[in-house]
């Protein structure tokens, strides 16, 4: 093909656009029926070429975007281009990348149409097809959709589905100086029909395995316990409701009963409990002097208890002004029928299960019928006092039975004292005992320093560790950061009878009391008393001091009750396990049902943890109590307090004398040790240096006299005679 002529790159492109204009116009004209809005992107197309710079002319035999043109060809071409657009719909093509208008991309497409609308050499033609039929074909931004379908050889406007220049595809050279570089816009990804997927969510640390000797049953000493079921060793109980027309009876005569007395109210709640039914009254108002109105005082309400109770024929009812958290008082009164609450009913709730607590007892049902479940932790120590039947011994059972179905003996001990002989050995033989329950009086003081003395072991050991409580030196031990330590289980010392050792001993029992009190509780030791006899001598003031959490069963007078919960209401309870609870954080005690266990249940409990010892072959270390340091009560209950005044030889040849006498005192050998260095014998020297009361250093130099230890007493201020071993007196004057 002849090259053109050159001229200016102004001018040619001039020309240019009037042909292209002239196309533009032929094509609008016979595809009337085609799409409106495909004729205005071609105008606009016009006049964004007015304003676009000039480019250089392309090398002739080239593929040229601007090739010159010629009338005969231009017609021929633009016939082409009218049937184009009836046969299939315009696909948008990929934007050529312009800097300056990155918004207008349908104008840079069109102009990549510019070699279809007017004519090229044949030459040129050819080659265009060629290079479009080698080069790959790109998807459309709009989609899979919107690519053209295949063309035929002889088809002008093959350019057309030619991708837009990119990076990576080789441009034709050009001949004159290139246009000034334009900045091309980065292509955008397309765009993913499948969702970005979320970050992984960080995987939770794993929770750390219990220690062994933990609740789950797995003990230190290579003995895997297996706790009770309690699902099938506790009956459920049935509840006996009253229905709704006796509670609204009863509502409407309270209501007249305060009003005839002008003390007017509104019954606002009625909550059902096992034992009783509490009325919600709200105050309601009267006329005042002056013709104000004014609110009934809830005093008022508060002294007509009797007249309440008169005229709903009820024994007793309490009234507590207010209720602590409500907008009522609440009038107490005792259902027709009382309902029994099992331990299984609350030992098998949610409340109880959710508690996170090493020792979380389950105590009863309030007045609404909800589980009250508490943690002994927290009291520390826990003060039970009722008269003879009210249900104190029970809710001593229930306590321990809660513990026995939720601890194994790797992590609760205990020490259980009972002076009257009947309501705790039956516990006698479960591996969770230290020794067997304690019955003698003479060695229940000597128990209760032992158990000082481990409190201060305990104490020794976590200042050498740098441990604070029992919680952290167990984690430090499972940690390994303690050299052959051993996890410390939790102590519980349970003393049925308070009012016998205050009888024998009241000084030291309540002197021993009051320091365990006061530290155990971070050593993990823990102290149950109950009496049957609230008064100030038995419950002293230090020792209520001491024990701010204590449960009031039903009591004879008010000033019992204030003796044990410093208020009145106890003596307004019925009975057969109605109690008063105060909560160390608590304002005011809180009633409740206590719950009840037959004597099955304990038993089926008692024998599941013998029954457990026996097969797997487990050994107390109540034999070996006995050595210095060790934690455990001795055969005797105590542990010697001070160094030994006899040699071993002379201990068994007293031992073995004594043999026959089972009454004999722990303490004897060291009386007669004791009564033979210092070579004088009596009872006041024994109640100093041994720490006892009178009627015990008695009873020991009675028994002195009867075996020859000592001589008769002469009378008058004369001591007794010293013997020694053969029989011999033995005088202050020998070495």
């Amino acid at each position: 093909m002849a090259a053109q002529n050159p001229v200016t790159e102004k001018e040619e492109e001039a020309s240019e656009i009037e042909m292209i204009a002239e196309d533009l116009l032929q094509v609008a004209k016979p595809s009337e029926s085609h799409n409106n809005k495909e004729q205005d992107i071609k105008v606009e197309s016009k006049k964004d070429d007015d304003k676009k710079p000039s480019s250089a002319p392309q090398p002739p035999g080239g593929v040229s975007s601007k090739p010159a043109a010629k009338p005969d060809e231009k017609s021929a071409a633009g016939n082409e281009d009218d049937s184009e657009p009836m046969r299939r719909p315009v696909a948008p093509l990929p934007a050529k990348p312009v800097a300056a208008r990155p918004a207008e991309r349908k104008d840079d497409d069109q102009e990549e149409k510019k070699p279809s609308l007017r004519p090229s050499i044949a030459a040129g033609a050819a080659a265009g097809a060629a290079a479009a039929a080698a080069r790959p074909s790109i998807p459309s931004r709009e989609g899979p959709q919107s690519q053209p379908p295949t063309k035929t050889e002889d088809e002008p406007d093959q350019p057309k589905a030619a991708p837009a220049p990119a990076a990576s595809t080789p441009t034709p050279p050009r001949t004159s100086p290139p246009a000034p570089p334009k900045t091309p816009e980065p292509a955008r990804p397309a765009a993913s029909t499948t969702a970005p997927r979320p970050a992984p969510k960080p995987t939770p640390p794993a929770k750390p395995a219990q220690p062994a000797g933990s609740q789950n049953g797995k003990s230190d000493g290579g003995i895997d316990w297996d706790l009770a079921d309690s699902s099938s060793i506790l009956n459920p109980s049935v509840d006996k409701n009253l229905s709704d027309d006796e509670l609204r009876r009863r509502a409407a005569v309270i209501e007249q009963t305060l009003s005839s007395f002008g003390a007017p109210g509104r019954v606002v709640e009625v909550n059902h409990g096992p034992v009783i039914t509490q009325f919600g009254v709200e105050p309601d108002y009267i006329e005042g002097r002056g013709g104000k109105r004014m609110r009934v005082k809830v005093g008022k309400i508060a002294s007509l208890a009797d007249d309440v109770a008169l005229a709903l024929a009820a024994p007793t009812i309490r009234i507590e002004a207010p209720v602590p958290g409500k907008g009522f008082v609440g009038i107490e009164v005792p259902n027709p029928e009382a309902s029994v609450v099992g331990l299984r009913d609350v030992f098998d709730t949610e409340a109880f299960a959710k508690m996170n607590s090493p020792l979380k007892l389950a105590l009863g049902k309030d007045v609404a019928g909800q589980p009250i479940v508490t943690d002994l932790t927290s009291m520390p120590h826990l003060l039970i006092a009722g008269t003879t039947g009210s249900g104190k011994s029970v809710c001593v059972n229930g306590i321990i039975c809660t513990l026995l179905l939720s601890h194994t003996p790797d992590t609760l001990r205990f020490i259980m004292i009972d002076p009257k002989r009947v309501e705790l050995t039956n516990y006698n033989g479960i591996p969770h005992l230290m020794a067997p329950v304690v019955t003698e009086l003479e060695r229940i003081v000597g128990v209760l320093k032992w158990v000082q003395r481990e409190m201060d072991n305990r104490y020794r050991s976590f200042a050498m560790a740098g441990a604070r409580n029992i919680n952290d030196y167990n984690r430090r031990v499972d940690q390994g950061k303690i050299e052959d330590g051993e996890r410390l289980p939790y102590i519980v010392v349970v003393v049925d009878e308070l009012a016998d050792l205050m009888m024998l001993a009241p000084d030291e029992t309540e002197r021993v009391l009051t320091r365990l009190a006061q530290m155990a509780r971070a050593t993990g030791i823990h102290i149950i008393i109950s009496t049957q006899r609230p008064s100030v001598d038995v419950v002293t003031g230090l020792i209520k001091a001491n024990f701010p959490a204590r449960i009031a069963f039903a009591v004879a007078t008010s000033v019992d009750s204030r003796v044990i919960l410093d208020m009145p209401g106890a003596d307004k309870l019925l009975g057969r396990g109605d109690m008063l609870f105060q909560a160390p954080d608590a304002p005011l005690p809180i009633r409740m049902q206590g719950v009840y266990l037959s004597d099955r249940e304990i038993q089926a409990i008692v024998d599941h943890w013998k029954d457990q010892a026996k097969e797997k072959g487990f050994t107390s270390d109540i034999g070996r109590l006995e050595e210095p340091g060790s934690r455990g009560a001795r055969r005797g209950g105590t542990e010697q307090s001070r160094p030994s005044l006899m040699q071993p030889t002379q201990a068994a040849f007293l031992r073995s004398s004594s043999d026959d006498d089972d009454e004999t005192d722990d303490l004897y050998e060291e009386a007669v040790a004791l009564v033979r260095d210092m070579k004088k014998a009596s009872t006041s020297l024994l109640q100093r240096h041994l720490r006892i009361g009178y009627t015990r250093a008695a009873r020991m130099i009675d028994l002195m006299e009867e075996r020859g230890v000592i001589g008769p007493h002469e009378g008058g201020s004369k001591p007794r005679v010293v013997l020694d071993a053969d029989g011999n007196p033995i005088s202050e004057d020998d070495e």
